[in-house]
């Protein structure tokens, strides 16, 4: 029985090792990213290697640009569409989560998430899209690491420059030319509510571009967004 209590013992810690060697290299990818662009992510490996299954010639859409070199509007659009107390938590904001849970229980089914920006940024960056336990807690793990090592602005630059918003197109200023023909400097309030309105679903609106539940969501993001806070 020793022998195996031994066995046991060693085996539990070497998963702890390897559990602690994961933290740490997610750790050092985002102290190195603090002042340092991630020019590609995990969710963007993925769709990338989609793409050229079907066309071994396919290239992501996408180009970094620095926080000043994005409109104003289109950081308040997506503060007000994705994340509305983003300045005031630190990274889970467990009051959107409630009301989440909420309004799901009140439709039978999930309908409504409460993710915060540095909860999809962390997911975006480092993990997949599957559905667990497990990789919701690393989630929430990397979530409160981005926000101990990076400031609001940096959370912000960071996701405006790689969420997802089409087959394809990655990052504000590879959407601004793809759906406007301008720079991400370049948007109005309009085109950036409505750029804001695609992100739940973004390959999806972005090919329908118009209708009554994107023309809504448009107009509603529209009049909150001066209330918004940007960093």
């Amino acid at each position: 029985m020793a022998a195996v209590a031994r066995w046991l013992l060693r085996i539990v810690g070497i998963l702890l090792l390897l559990v602690v060697a994961v933290q740490l290299w997610f750790a050092g990818w985002i102290a190195w990213w603090r002042w340092n662009d991630p020019q590609m992510t995990a969710f963007m490996r993925r769709e990338l290697a989609v793409l050229q299954a079907r066309n071994p010639q396919a290239q992501l859409k996408h180009q970094w640009v620095p926080y000043e070199r994005i409109s104003a509007h289109l950081k308040r659009a997506v503060i007000t569409a994705e994340d509305a107390r983003f300045a005031g938590h630190e990274g889970v904001d467990w009051v959107a989560i409630e009301k989440a849970y909420e309004a799901n229980l009140k439709r039978g089914r999930p309908a409504r998430g409460g993710s915060t920006i540095t909860q999809q940024l962390a997911k975006n960056l480092f993990l997949s899209p599957s559905r667990s336990y497990v990789r919701k807690g690393q989630e929430l793990v990397i979530t409160y690491m981005i926000e101990g090592f990076w400031d609001k602005r940096r959370i912000l630059e960071v996701y405006l420059n790689v969420v997802e918003w089409g087959e394809g197109v990655f990052g504000a200023e590879a959407a601004a030319r793809h759906y406007y023909g301008i720079s991400a400097a370049q948007l109005n309030a309009a085109q950036a509510a409505r750029l804001a309105a695609y992100l739940p679903n973004p390959k999806r609106y972005g090919r329908v571009r118009s209708g009554p539940y994107l023309d809504s969501r448009t107009g509603a993001i529209l009049r909150y967004m001066p209330d918004a806070v940007t960093p």
